[in-house]
């Protein structure tokens, strides 16, 4: 893929799906589930939809509930519709917010948005909907970061940063991923193929980069059966299964539990695994045990050029470097962001098979 393609590419459709919450003893509520990626250029359209979900909740006597746990990026946009929802809604009850990204979090922080109400899930929220009719005195006061469970750490945001580099690279791939399904099962929008995705991704229990990733490069299916050919691989006969009673259907709990056992056998005091991703080609971070910050960051960018891991993959061999300060493997960003974080020697290990 052209690096021009990548940075053309659009971002997830945003989807707002409205439910009612029924069984609170106070009053019932309207559950907003929203998803997509919010840009300046979406934000009016979105800020119009949203109105027309809140008016609809009030005209049937219902408690707005926004869940914004999956909405992508955000910042000044979700701040500035935030803001106009508000304005709009003076002297109706406040909108109240669950599950929001820190990203999301700290911009109504900073912006004082008093008809804002933020919550961590959604329990907590219903439990307050549940009580009286809220009054004015029962608003959150604001309070410093150090008081405030909600307010996002400086640890929180840069987690949120690398994730958001990690879904810039993967939104490409879900774009072509939604076009295959379109086509191949005539689904009317985007936005239907986004969902038809997710739901497999939540009932096969598959990341959905992982999912998209194994659509693109499949070649096309003879009839009903996407992957021809493929066979479930029996279970191999590893110590730690026995021992923590692990099952292999949980993918990221196996792979947590291998890099531990690595680091064990190793006496290494950090790590982390990386695959292959087929559709981007790119080695794609997976998980990780004691690494600090700017190596994470570092890792997320994809600049493999001149790293241990780089040299392992094009080799198919393990990658030794005793000196970091002084192997010539590794590029200068490579050398200064592993001698930042302590880093005196590492080793890259592929794990190869059919």
């Amino acid at each position: 893929m052209k690096p021009s393609s990548v940075s053309s590419a659009a971002p997830a459709p945003l989807v707002i799906e409205s439910s009612v919450v029924d069984g609170l003893p106070a009053e019932a509520a309207l559950l907003l589930r929203i998803s997509g990626s919010l840009d300046a250029a979406g934000a009016q359209a979105w800020s119009a939809e949203l109105r027309g979900h809140l008016e609809q909740a009030d005209r049937a006597g219902l408690r707005p509930v926004l869940d914004m746990a999956h909405v992508q990026l955000g910042g000044a946009a979700v701040l500035h519709t935030l803001s106009e929802t508000t304005r709009s809604r003076t002297g109706r009850p406040d909108l109240i917010i669950v599950r929001a990204r820190p990203g999301v979090r700290e911009a109504v922080h900073l912006a004082r948005l008093d008809g804002v109400r933020l919550y961590a899930t959604l329990d907590d929220a219903l439990r307050e909907l549940a009580r009286a009719a809220a009054r004015v005195e029962d608003l959150p006061a604001w309070r410093s970061q150090m008081a405030d469970p909600l307010r996002p750490s400086y640890e929180d945001l840069r987690k949120e940063v690398r994730a958001l580099r990690a879904r810039v690279r993967t939104a490409p791939v879900i774009g072509m991923a939604q076009g295959v399904l379109m086509v191949r099962y005539g689904l009317p929008d985007s936005g239907t193929a986004f969902r038809t995705l997710r739901e497999a991704s939540q009932r096969f229990n598959v990341p959905l980069r992982v999912l998209v990733s194994a659509v693109v490069v499949a070649r096309p299916p003879d009839g009903e059966v996407w992957f021809p050919g493929r066979r479930p691989m029996p279970v191999p006969q590893l110590r730690i299964l026995a021992r923590d009673g692990l099952d292999p259907r949980y993918r990221r709990r196996m792979i947590d539990a291998v890099l531990h056992e690595a680091l064990a056998i190793g006496r290494a005091p950090a790590g982390y695994v990386r695959f292959v991703d087929p559709a981007a080609n790119a080695l794609v971070l997976e998980t990780h045990h004691g690494c600090a910050d700017p190596f994470l960051d570092h890792l997320v960018r994809g600049r493999d050029e001149g790293t241990a891991d780089a040299a392992a993959r094009l080799s198919g061999r393990r990658v030794c470097v005793p000196d970091v300060a002084s192997d010539a493997l590794l590029s200068e960003e490579s050398r200064r962001v592993l001698l930042t974080t302590g880093t005196a020697a590492l080793r890259s290990t592929p794990v190869l098979s059919a």
